[in-house]
Protein backbone atom coordinates (compact mmCIF):
# COMPACT_ATOMS: atom_id res chain seq x y z
CA UNK A 1 0.00 0.00 0.00
CA UNK A 2 1.21 3.53 -0.76
CA UNK A 3 1.22 6.16 1.93
CA UNK A 4 0.24 9.73 1.05
CA UNK A 5 3.83 10.76 1.72
CA UNK A 6 5.28 8.22 -0.69
CA UNK A 7 2.80 9.21 -3.41
CA UNK A 8 3.83 12.84 -3.18
CA UNK A 9 7.50 11.88 -3.30
CA UNK A 10 6.80 9.86 -6.40
CA UNK A 11 4.94 12.69 -8.09
CA UNK A 12 7.82 15.05 -7.40
CA UNK A 13 10.24 12.84 -9.26
CA UNK A 14 8.19 13.30 -12.42
CA UNK A 15 9.04 16.96 -12.70
CA UNK A 16 12.71 17.18 -11.84
CA UNK A 17 14.29 17.37 -15.24
CA UNK A 18 11.43 19.23 -16.85
CA UNK A 19 12.63 22.25 -14.89
CA UNK A 20 16.40 21.89 -15.32
CA UNK A 21 16.82 20.54 -18.82
CA UNK A 22 17.16 23.04 -21.61
CA UNK A 23 17.32 23.25 -25.38
CA UNK A 24 16.82 20.25 -27.60
CA UNK A 25 17.00 17.74 -24.74
CA UNK A 26 14.14 19.18 -22.69
CA UNK A 27 11.21 17.31 -24.28
CA UNK A 28 13.04 13.99 -24.41
CA UNK A 29 14.17 14.28 -20.80
CA UNK A 30 10.74 15.25 -19.50
CA UNK A 31 9.02 12.42 -21.36
CA UNK A 32 11.63 9.92 -20.20
CA UNK A 33 11.21 10.87 -16.56
CA UNK A 34 7.41 10.82 -16.77
CA UNK A 35 7.47 7.39 -18.36
CA UNK A 36 9.87 5.71 -15.97
CA UNK A 37 10.23 7.47 -12.60
CA UNK A 38 6.57 7.62 -11.55
CA UNK A 39 6.24 5.87 -8.20
CA UNK A 40 9.90 4.95 -7.88
CA UNK A 41 10.45 6.89 -4.66
CA UNK A 42 7.77 4.92 -2.84
CA UNK A 43 9.46 3.38 0.25
CA UNK A 44 9.87 -0.19 -0.94
CA UNK A 45 9.74 -1.60 2.61
CA UNK A 46 6.17 -0.27 3.06
CA UNK A 47 4.85 -1.41 -0.30
CA UNK A 48 3.63 -4.67 -1.78
CA UNK A 49 4.83 -3.52 -5.20
CA UNK A 50 8.51 -3.48 -6.09
CA UNK A 51 9.05 -0.95 -8.84
CA UNK A 52 11.77 -1.17 -11.49
CA UNK A 53 14.04 -3.55 -9.61
CA UNK A 54 17.35 -4.01 -11.41
CA UNK A 55 18.51 -7.28 -12.94
CA UNK A 56 21.63 -8.19 -14.93
CA UNK A 57 22.04 -11.48 -16.75
CA UNK A 58 25.74 -12.24 -16.53
CA UNK A 59 26.82 -15.87 -16.23
CA UNK A 60 29.12 -17.12 -13.53
CA UNK A 61 31.38 -20.08 -14.15
CA UNK A 62 28.96 -22.56 -12.54
CA UNK A 63 25.86 -21.29 -14.39
CA UNK A 64 24.27 -23.53 -17.01
CA UNK A 65 21.99 -20.74 -18.27
CA UNK A 66 21.61 -17.00 -17.67
CA UNK A 67 19.63 -16.34 -14.48
CA UNK A 68 18.88 -13.52 -12.07
CA UNK A 69 16.77 -13.33 -8.91
CA UNK A 70 14.19 -10.86 -7.71
CA UNK A 71 14.37 -9.50 -4.18
CA UNK A 72 11.01 -11.13 -3.37
CA UNK A 73 9.04 -14.01 -4.91
CA UNK A 74 6.50 -12.28 -7.15
CA UNK A 75 2.75 -12.61 -7.11
CA UNK A 76 2.24 -10.92 -10.45
CA UNK A 77 4.64 -9.40 -12.98
CA UNK A 78 3.53 -5.92 -14.02
CA UNK A 79 6.39 -4.94 -16.33
CA UNK A 80 9.74 -6.23 -17.55
CA UNK A 81 11.66 -3.57 -19.47
CA UNK A 82 15.12 -2.50 -20.42
CA UNK A 83 16.64 -0.10 -17.90
CA UNK A 84 16.07 2.67 -20.45
CA UNK A 85 12.35 1.90 -20.42
CA UNK A 86 12.38 1.76 -24.20
CA UNK A 87 12.11 -2.03 -24.68
CA UNK A 88 9.42 -4.31 -23.28
CA UNK A 89 10.29 -7.96 -22.75
CA UNK A 90 7.76 -10.76 -23.14
CA UNK A 91 7.35 -13.68 -20.78
CA UNK A 92 7.96 -16.97 -22.53
CA UNK A 93 9.90 -15.43 -25.40
CA UNK A 94 12.42 -13.31 -23.50
CA UNK A 95 12.28 -14.76 -20.00
CA UNK A 96 10.63 -17.31 -17.79
CA UNK A 97 10.15 -16.92 -14.05
CA UNK A 98 9.68 -19.26 -11.13
CA UNK A 99 7.10 -17.43 -9.00
CA UNK A 100 7.95 -19.57 -5.99
CA UNK A 101 11.63 -18.59 -5.88
CA UNK A 102 11.72 -15.39 -7.93
CA UNK A 103 14.41 -16.76 -10.24
CA UNK A 104 14.24 -15.44 -13.81
CA UNK A 105 15.72 -17.43 -16.69
CA UNK A 106 16.67 -16.14 -20.13
CA UNK A 107 16.00 -18.74 -22.84
CA UNK A 108 17.77 -19.04 -26.17
CA UNK A 109 16.54 -16.42 -28.61
CA UNK A 110 15.70 -13.87 -25.93
CA UNK A 111 16.08 -10.17 -26.64
CA UNK A 112 17.51 -9.60 -23.15
CA UNK A 113 21.28 -8.92 -23.22
CA UNK A 114 23.43 -11.65 -21.69
CA UNK A 115 27.11 -11.78 -20.80
CA UNK A 116 28.97 -15.07 -20.84
CA UNK A 117 31.31 -16.11 -18.04
CA UNK A 118 34.27 -15.35 -20.33
CA UNK A 119 32.94 -11.80 -20.78
CA UNK A 120 32.28 -11.40 -17.08
CA UNK A 121 35.82 -12.47 -16.17
CA UNK A 122 38.14 -11.56 -19.05
CA UNK A 123 41.86 -12.38 -18.93
CA UNK A 124 44.44 -9.63 -18.59
CA UNK A 125 45.22 -9.61 -22.32
CA UNK A 126 41.57 -9.22 -23.35
CA UNK A 127 40.28 -6.14 -25.16
CA UNK A 128 36.94 -6.39 -23.35
CA UNK A 129 35.98 -3.57 -20.95
CA UNK A 130 37.58 -4.65 -17.70
CA UNK A 131 39.25 -3.65 -14.47
CA UNK A 132 41.84 -5.60 -12.52
CA UNK A 133 41.87 -7.89 -10.79
CA UNK A 134 39.69 -10.66 -9.40
CA UNK A 135 40.33 -11.38 -5.74
CA UNK A 136 42.56 -14.43 -5.41
CA UNK A 137 43.12 -14.66 -9.17
CA UNK A 138 45.54 -11.98 -10.43
CA UNK A 139 45.37 -13.29 -13.98
CA UNK A 140 41.64 -12.62 -14.25
CA UNK A 141 39.97 -9.24 -14.56
CA UNK A 142 36.38 -8.12 -13.92
CA UNK A 143 33.88 -6.73 -16.38
CA UNK A 144 33.80 -2.93 -15.87
CA UNK A 145 32.91 0.27 -17.64
CA UNK A 146 31.68 3.74 -16.80
CA UNK A 147 28.99 5.58 -18.78
CA UNK A 148 25.95 3.57 -19.86
CA UNK A 149 27.62 0.24 -20.66
CA UNK A 150 25.87 -1.61 -17.82
CA UNK A 151 22.71 0.46 -18.11
CA UNK A 152 22.30 -0.74 -21.70
CA UNK A 153 22.36 -4.38 -20.57
CA UNK A 154 20.20 -4.21 -17.47
CA UNK A 155 16.54 -5.05 -17.01
CA UNK A 156 14.02 -3.50 -14.62
CA UNK A 157 11.10 -5.51 -13.26
CA UNK A 158 7.97 -4.18 -11.57
CA UNK A 159 5.92 -6.76 -9.68
CA UNK A 160 3.66 -7.35 -6.70
CA UNK A 161 4.61 -9.54 -3.76
CA UNK A 162 3.39 -10.62 -0.34
CA UNK A 163 3.55 -8.13 2.52
CA UNK A 164 6.21 -8.24 5.24
CA UNK A 165 8.98 -9.91 3.27
CA UNK A 166 11.68 -7.27 3.79
CA UNK A 167 13.95 -8.28 6.69
CA UNK A 168 16.65 -5.65 6.21
CA UNK A 169 17.05 -2.22 7.83
CA UNK A 170 14.19 0.24 7.75
CA UNK A 171 14.86 3.93 8.40
CA UNK A 172 13.22 5.41 11.47
CA UNK A 173 11.92 8.95 11.12
CA UNK A 174 14.57 11.21 12.70
CA UNK A 175 12.22 13.95 13.87
CA UNK A 176 14.07 14.34 17.16
CA UNK A 177 17.65 13.98 15.95
CA UNK A 178 17.09 16.37 13.03
CA UNK A 179 14.59 18.58 14.86
CA UNK A 180 15.65 21.95 13.39
CA UNK A 181 15.50 20.74 9.80
CA UNK A 182 12.21 18.89 10.28
CA UNK A 183 10.63 21.89 12.00
CA UNK A 184 11.49 24.16 9.07
CA UNK A 185 10.12 21.61 6.63
CA UNK A 186 6.91 21.20 8.57
CA UNK A 187 6.43 24.97 8.47
CA UNK A 188 7.04 24.92 4.69
CA UNK A 189 10.11 27.12 5.11
CA UNK A 190 12.94 26.96 2.56
CA UNK A 191 15.98 24.90 3.52
CA UNK A 192 19.52 24.58 2.25
CA UNK A 193 20.74 21.03 1.63
CA UNK A 194 24.36 20.15 0.84
CA UNK A 195 25.88 16.82 -0.14
CA UNK A 196 29.55 15.96 0.39
CA UNK A 197 30.95 12.69 -0.86
CA UNK A 198 32.60 10.75 -3.66
CA UNK A 199 31.66 9.71 -7.19
CA UNK A 200 28.48 7.99 -6.02
CA UNK A 201 27.30 11.29 -4.58
CA UNK A 202 28.51 13.20 -7.62
CA UNK A 203 25.96 11.10 -9.49
CA UNK A 204 28.00 8.57 -11.41
CA UNK A 205 26.03 6.06 -13.48
CA UNK A 206 22.57 7.44 -12.73
CA UNK A 207 20.97 7.67 -16.15
CA UNK A 208 20.33 11.39 -15.71
CA UNK A 209 24.00 11.96 -14.93
CA UNK A 210 25.18 10.04 -17.99
CA UNK A 211 22.40 11.60 -20.13
CA UNK A 212 20.59 8.51 -21.35
CA UNK A 213 16.95 7.43 -21.00
CA UNK A 214 15.16 7.42 -18.63
CA UNK A 215 17.28 10.35 -17.38
CA UNK A 216 16.75 9.49 -13.74
CA UNK A 217 18.43 11.95 -11.35
CA UNK A 218 21.17 10.87 -8.94
CA UNK A 219 20.16 10.24 -5.38
CA UNK A 220 21.05 13.69 -4.03
CA UNK A 221 18.66 15.39 -6.42
CA UNK A 222 15.98 12.80 -5.68
CA UNK A 223 16.27 13.59 -1.98
CA UNK A 224 15.97 17.34 -2.61
CA UNK A 225 12.92 16.92 -4.81
CA UNK A 226 11.35 14.40 -2.46
CA UNK A 227 11.56 16.90 0.39
CA UNK A 228 10.05 19.66 -1.73
CA UNK A 229 7.07 17.52 -2.67
CA UNK A 230 6.59 16.06 0.80
CA UNK A 231 6.61 19.35 2.70
CA UNK A 232 6.04 22.08 0.13
CA UNK A 233 9.35 23.70 1.07
CA UNK A 234 11.84 25.02 -1.43
CA UNK A 235 15.09 23.06 -1.19
CA UNK A 236 18.27 24.83 -2.30
CA UNK A 237 20.50 21.83 -3.10
CA UNK A 238 24.26 22.02 -3.60
CA UNK A 239 26.25 18.92 -4.51
CA UNK A 240 29.91 18.94 -3.48
CA UNK A 241 30.56 15.27 -4.27
CA UNK A 242 33.77 14.64 -6.24
CA UNK A 243 34.83 11.41 -7.95
CA UNK A 244 37.79 9.75 -6.28
CA UNK A 245 37.43 11.59 -3.00
CA UNK A 246 37.63 10.10 0.46
CA UNK A 247 36.81 11.64 3.80
CA UNK A 248 40.24 13.31 3.94
CA UNK A 249 39.36 15.31 0.85
CA UNK A 250 36.08 16.27 2.41
CA UNK A 251 37.89 17.46 5.54
CA UNK A 252 40.05 19.74 3.41
CA UNK A 253 37.02 21.14 1.56
CA UNK A 254 34.64 22.18 4.32
CA UNK A 255 34.77 25.85 3.31
CA UNK A 256 32.34 25.27 0.46
CA UNK A 257 29.51 23.73 2.51
CA UNK A 258 30.16 26.17 5.38
CA UNK A 259 29.74 29.08 2.98
CA UNK A 260 26.22 27.86 2.26
CA UNK A 261 25.25 27.84 5.97
CA UNK A 262 23.13 24.76 5.23
CA UNK A 263 20.33 23.40 7.33
CA UNK A 264 21.32 19.84 6.48
CA UNK A 265 24.45 18.19 5.12
CA UNK A 266 24.45 14.64 3.77
CA UNK A 267 27.90 13.10 4.35
CA UNK A 268 28.56 10.08 2.13
CA UNK A 269 32.09 8.70 2.07
CA UNK A 270 33.49 5.20 2.53
CA UNK A 271 33.92 3.55 -0.84
CA UNK A 272 37.32 5.14 -1.46
CA UNK A 273 38.28 4.77 2.21
CA UNK A 274 37.71 1.01 2.47
CA UNK A 275 41.34 0.30 3.33
CA UNK A 276 41.20 2.44 6.47
CA UNK A 277 40.80 1.20 10.02
CA UNK A 278 37.08 1.65 10.76
CA UNK A 279 37.66 3.68 13.92
CA UNK A 280 39.97 5.99 11.98
CA UNK A 281 37.38 6.45 9.26
CA UNK A 282 34.67 7.31 11.77
CA UNK A 283 36.97 9.66 13.64
CA UNK A 284 37.61 11.58 10.41
CA UNK A 285 33.89 11.74 9.68
CA UNK A 286 33.41 13.09 13.19
CA UNK A 287 36.09 15.72 12.55
CA UNK A 288 34.37 16.72 9.31
CA UNK A 289 31.04 17.13 11.10
CA UNK A 290 32.65 19.14 13.90
CA UNK A 291 34.49 21.37 11.45
CA UNK A 292 31.30 22.20 9.54
CA UNK A 293 29.41 22.73 12.79
CA UNK A 294 32.10 25.16 13.99
CA UNK A 295 31.51 27.32 10.92
CA UNK A 296 27.77 26.67 10.63
CA UNK A 297 26.40 25.94 14.13
CA UNK A 298 22.79 25.27 13.13
CA UNK A 299 23.65 22.62 10.54
CA UNK A 300 22.40 19.05 11.03
CA UNK A 301 23.74 15.91 9.36
CA UNK A 302 22.74 12.66 7.72
CA UNK A 303 25.66 10.22 7.62
CA UNK A 304 25.33 7.68 4.81
CA UNK A 305 26.76 4.21 5.30
CA UNK A 306 27.94 3.30 1.81
CA UNK A 307 26.68 0.62 -0.54
CA UNK A 308 28.80 -2.53 -0.67
CA UNK A 309 31.48 -2.77 -3.38
CA UNK A 310 31.94 -5.79 -5.63
CA UNK A 311 33.55 -8.29 -3.25
CA UNK A 312 35.35 -9.96 -6.16
CA UNK A 313 37.39 -6.82 -6.85
CA UNK A 314 40.81 -7.13 -5.24
CA UNK A 315 41.26 -3.34 -4.98
CA UNK A 316 38.68 -2.90 -2.20
CA UNK A 317 38.16 -4.12 1.36
CA UNK A 318 34.45 -4.98 1.46
CA UNK A 319 34.68 -6.35 4.99
CA UNK A 320 35.28 -2.84 6.30
CA UNK A 321 32.12 -1.25 4.90
CA UNK A 322 29.77 -2.79 7.53
CA UNK A 323 32.34 -1.90 10.19
CA UNK A 324 32.29 1.69 8.96
CA UNK A 325 28.50 1.63 9.33
CA UNK A 326 28.75 0.39 12.91
CA UNK A 327 31.27 3.09 13.83
CA UNK A 328 29.20 5.82 12.15
CA UNK A 329 26.22 4.77 14.26
CA UNK A 330 28.20 5.74 17.36
CA UNK A 331 28.39 9.34 16.06
CA UNK A 332 24.63 9.72 15.94
CA UNK A 333 22.63 11.77 18.40
CA UNK A 334 21.15 15.25 18.47
CA UNK A 335 21.75 16.76 15.05
CA UNK A 336 23.15 13.58 13.46
CA UNK A 337 21.29 10.59 11.94
CA UNK A 338 22.44 7.52 9.99
CA UNK A 339 21.13 6.19 6.65
CA UNK A 340 22.02 2.50 6.57
CA UNK A 341 22.48 1.90 2.84
CA UNK A 342 25.10 -0.74 3.74
CA UNK A 343 22.46 -2.87 5.40
CA UNK A 344 20.14 -2.62 2.40
CA UNK A 345 22.88 -3.91 0.09
CA UNK A 346 23.79 -6.75 2.46
CA UNK A 347 20.17 -7.89 2.68
CA UNK A 348 19.55 -7.67 -1.06
CA UNK A 349 22.74 -9.62 -1.78
CA UNK A 350 21.34 -12.57 0.15
CA UNK A 351 19.16 -13.16 -2.91
CA UNK A 352 20.44 -10.97 -5.70
CA UNK A 353 23.78 -10.86 -7.47
CA UNK A 354 25.95 -7.81 -7.15
CA UNK A 355 25.67 -6.87 -10.83
CA UNK A 356 21.91 -6.33 -10.45
CA UNK A 357 22.72 -3.21 -8.42
CA UNK A 358 25.74 -1.73 -10.17
CA UNK A 359 26.22 1.00 -12.73
CA UNK A 360 29.88 0.25 -13.50
CA UNK A 361 30.63 -3.29 -12.31
CA UNK A 362 32.64 -2.55 -9.18
CA UNK A 363 31.69 0.43 -6.99
CA UNK A 364 28.82 2.56 -8.33
CA UNK A 365 25.04 2.06 -8.13
CA UNK A 366 22.72 1.91 -11.12
CA UNK A 367 19.37 3.75 -11.25
CA UNK A 368 17.82 1.18 -8.92
CA UNK A 369 20.70 1.68 -6.49
CA UNK A 370 20.43 5.48 -6.57
CA UNK A 371 16.74 5.14 -5.73
CA UNK A 372 17.61 2.92 -2.77
CA UNK A 373 19.96 5.62 -1.49
CA UNK A 374 17.25 8.25 -1.86
CA UNK A 375 14.55 6.17 -0.23
CA UNK A 376 16.70 5.40 2.83
CA UNK A 377 17.62 9.07 3.34
CA UNK A 378 14.07 10.30 2.77
CA UNK A 379 12.89 7.69 5.27
CA UNK A 380 14.77 9.65 7.94
CA UNK A 381 13.36 12.98 6.84
CA UNK A 382 9.73 12.38 5.84
CA UNK A 383 7.31 11.62 8.65
CA UNK A 384 5.37 8.52 7.51
CA UNK A 385 2.32 9.83 9.34
CA UNK A 386 2.37 13.16 7.56
CA UNK A 387 -0.94 14.04 5.91
CA UNK A 388 -0.10 15.39 2.50
CA UNK A 389 -1.92 16.80 -0.46
CA UNK A 390 -0.64 16.19 -3.96
CA UNK A 391 0.42 19.44 -5.66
Amino acid sequence: MKSNASSVLAFGALLLFAGVAAGEESNTVSQGVQATVDGLLDPFWRSETMRAEGLFFGMHTNDVEPIAMLAFPPKSILAVKSASGQTNYMEGRDYTIDRTTGVMHVPAGSHIPVKTAAEMYPPAQSNLPRIGTKRGDPGTYLIWSEGHYFHDMQVEVTYTHAAGLWKGPVPVFAGKALARTIQKLRHHEPIKLCLVGDSISQGYNASGYIKVAPFMPPYGQLVALGLERAYGSKVDFKNFGVAGWGVGNGLADTNRPIAEQPDLVIVAFGMNDSGKIPTQFAAEIGQLVAKIQAGSPRTEFVLVASMMPNAEWAAVHPENIPRFRDELAKLCGPGVALADVTGVWIELLKRKRWHDLTGNGVNHPNDFGHRLYAQMILGLLVDPGLKLKAP
